[in-house]
């Protein structure tokens, strides 16, 4: 049997070749051949270089790469059989990875190549990788006696698994609930889009009607668009409920947050932390939780005002105009889109009409062409779904810089939400190099009727910020993969290139070649732009104050020491922020698969900190096209690349930033984008 997952470097992935029966024989072959390459590293005389990390990183990234493309495709193409082999290797590769950090031998071989007369002479890139290696060897336990090892390791199985689990239920919560609707009557206010897609859906399932998911494309258009107040409320209970002690008990995620809680905090105090919170700033850009919650404080009180405005604003335009005397939480996006149309004269679906997908895309392109004299051009390459496509990634005389493949579109056994992620990263051995890819998944509604999919401008939003990542590990030009592309960025630096690539999609230079009407083929009207960006700030107050919230519930209960009661720690921040009272059986922290099934936990407040220095580096575009210059400028451009996309995780996030701006981060900018100064 020929097998996809064996010797992956340096190529594209066979995903349409992986089967669930490929997975284990791979993961023995390459545990076996990690194992063995761990044993001759440990026996290596002076250790350098040459003679030491490049033959082990080789050998490792073979197993990385393999595990890689199986997660990959257990989170994009699941299948019952391909979960319970993903299931049950889970434990075994969290097992082999714990060992490897705690591996005094290997430790001890780090510590002489830091020590020797050679180190010295290494560039940044090779330095910033030996004493990352170092550290993360120290916060993997190697230095703990051999009794608290073990339990070190125990606790990193578990909690591999029980992350894993939290994920699994999410989707599966999202995904078994459906309503099928047969009075169109009902579906009042929904554009048709949203009904041809609805309709479809249910034909698929030999359902007449319309069917209603909790995916975001389904759901999302109701709470905004849909009059028919009794289904939002029914929409908004089931997507609060999910994965909740309301369901199945099996995907109750409840106990699986205070397990995961206990477990972060008994491994970092074993470490030497007072909590998890501590742990994890130990590799991020802030020094210590009070930072950070007096960081979000001082945003969040900032906005309070704002927000407080918002709601005063809503309820009585709601009470006037909507018949709603009391407005509920299922009423707040539909009451806020009516009074939006009210203000600005506009609707996001008007708006929508203008951005047709291979319009976007093309007009993406155009941008990132522009800024970075790079282009992309559609290619071959085996995909793990027919909706998704390749793109090589060029400089504009047609060398290699890497690749993308593109995923937009949600189905069924696809994990909700949107992401970067990379596939290879840039790596030179000799004169071998390897050029970094990257994957961009998104779950935006797919096209209907023939007509090309139709994107909100939230979306528009959505896919700049997921090619901001993409860049940032694209565009690296450090040939060391552990620092190359995304690798080493401190996490609460990563969001800065995304973030940065948001602020494109409200400018007027920028929009006509984003936008051709689905009918008419007109770009975007200036007028109807005009009316956009008097509307860009509208309850961003509001907006500020939830993100805020979202991020002390995270970093508060990983800094907490106590036994974890998520409802009550949430409705303390609800109080403390007077944002709307939620029904008391929301349970939308169940589904906070960003801290408990994703690399985000006591991280979360990063959104935010990296929005004042994503904010702060595209004011230096504004600057520049204050004196006259294209808000593209390519002479600006080729700064950022250099100082910040090209330098990956070579050097401190501040120190990029930096010598990109000449100076220290300021919030200014971040304010008078959201309207809040």
């Amino acid at each position: 049997m020929t097998n996809p997952l064996l010797n992956l470097s340096g190529k594209l992935p066979d995903y349409p070749g992986v089967k669930p029966e490929h997975i284990n024989p791979a993961l023995d072959t390459l545990l076996a051949s990690s194992a063995a390459a761990v044993s001759a590293a440990e026996k290596v005389n002076n250790p350098t270089w040459a003679n030491f990390v490049e033959p082990l990183d080789a050998a490792l990234e073979k197993l990385g790469l393999a595990w890689g493309v199986i997660a990959h495709l257990e989170s994009v193409v699941t299948t019952p059989e391909l979960r319970e082999v993903y299931n049950a290797n889970i434990a075994r590769i969290s097992n082999f990875y714990t060992e490897l950090g705690q591996n005094e031998l290997l430790y001890a071989q780090y510590k002489l190549i830091a020590a020797s007369s050679q180190f010295a002479s290494y560039n940044a890139a090779r330095k910033t990788i030996i004493e990352d290696t170092l550290r993360d060897f120290r916060l993997s336990g190697a230095e703990l006696p051999q009794a608290q090892k073990q339990r070190f390791a125990e606790i990193a199985e578990e909690l591999s698994e029980l992350t894993v689990k939290f994920g699994q239920n999410v989707m599966d919560a999202t995904d078994e609930w459906s309503l099928y609707i047969e009075d169109i009557t009902e579906l009042g206010g929904l554009p048709q889009d949203w009904l041809s897609a609805a309709k479809s859906a249910a034909t698929t399932d030999g359902k007449s009607g319309y069917k209603v998911t909790l995916k975001q494309p389904s759901q999302g258009p109701v709470m905004q668009f849909c009059g028919n107040r009794k289904l939002r409320e029914t929409v908004y209970h089931a997507n609060a409920t999910r994965a909740s002690e309301f369901g199945p008990a099996e995907r109750d995620n409840g106990p699986l947050i205070k397990r995961i809680h206990a477990l972060r905090l008994e491994a970092a105090q074993l470490l030497g932390f007072n909590n998890y919170g501590e742990e994890s700033l130990a590799t991020k850009m802030a020094d210590t939780p009070a930072e950070v919650a007096a960081f979000l404080r001082n945003l969040g009180h900032g906005a309070k005002p704002f927000a407080a405005k918002d709601r005063t604003e809503l309820k009585a335009f709601a009470k006037e105009h909507l018949g709603l005397d009391e407005l509920a939480v299922w009423d707040y996006g539909f009451a806020a889109e009516k009074l939006s149309e009210a203000k600005y004269a506009f609707s996001a679906q008007e708006v929508k009409a203008y951005f047709t997908e291979p319009t976007v895309l093309s007009g993406l392109f155009k941008v990132i062409e522009s800024l970075y004299s790079l282009r992309f051009v559609k290619a071959s390459a085996p995909v793990w779904h027919p909706d998704v496509n390749y793109y090589a990634l060029q400089n504009l005389d047609g060398s290699a810089v890497g690749g993308l493949y593109l995923d937009l579109y949600a189905r069924t056994g696809k994990q909700g939400g949107a992401w970067m992620n990379d596939v290879l990263s840039r790596n030179r051995k000799g004169d071998d190099l390897q050029n970094p890819v990257a994957l961009v998944v998104c779950n935006f509604s797919a096209g209907v009727d023939g007509k090309p999919a139709l994107l909100t401008h939230d979306d528009v939003i959505t896919l700049f910020h997921e090619f901001g990542h993409a860049l940032h590990h694209l565009l690296t030009e450090v040939d060391e993969s552990g620092v190359s592309g995304i690798n080493g960025v401190e996490w609460d630096a990563v969001e800065l290139p995304s973030q940065f690539m948001e602020n494109f999609c409200w400018e007027w230079q920028v929009l006509p070649d984003l936008t051709r009407h689905v009918d008419s083929g007109t770009a975007l009207p200036r007028g109807l732009f005009d009316k956009m960006l008097a509307a860009k700030n509208f309850m961003s107050g509001s907006a500020m104050v939830r993100q805020v919230l979202l991020s002390l519930f995270d970093m508060e209960l990983h800094a907490s020491t106590d036994v974890i009661d998520a409802a009550a720690q949430n409705a303390a921040l609800v109080a403390e922020f007077e944002t709307p009272l939620a029904p008391s059986y929301n349970r939308w922290f169940n589904t906070f698969s960003h801290i408990f099934a994703g690399g985000y936990a006591a991280g979360y407040y990063s959104y935010k900190w990296a929005e004042v220095l994503s904010a702060d580096a595209y004011s230096a575009f504004e600057e520049a096209a204050a004196t006259g210059k294209s808000i593209l400028d390519p002479t600006t451009g080729a700064r950022f690349r250099k100082e910040v996309l090209a330098m990956g995780g070579s050097r401190p996030a501040i120190d990029s930033f930096m010598a990109f701006r000449g100076r220290k981060p300021e919030v200014a900018a971040l304010l008078r984008h959201n309207g809040l100064n």
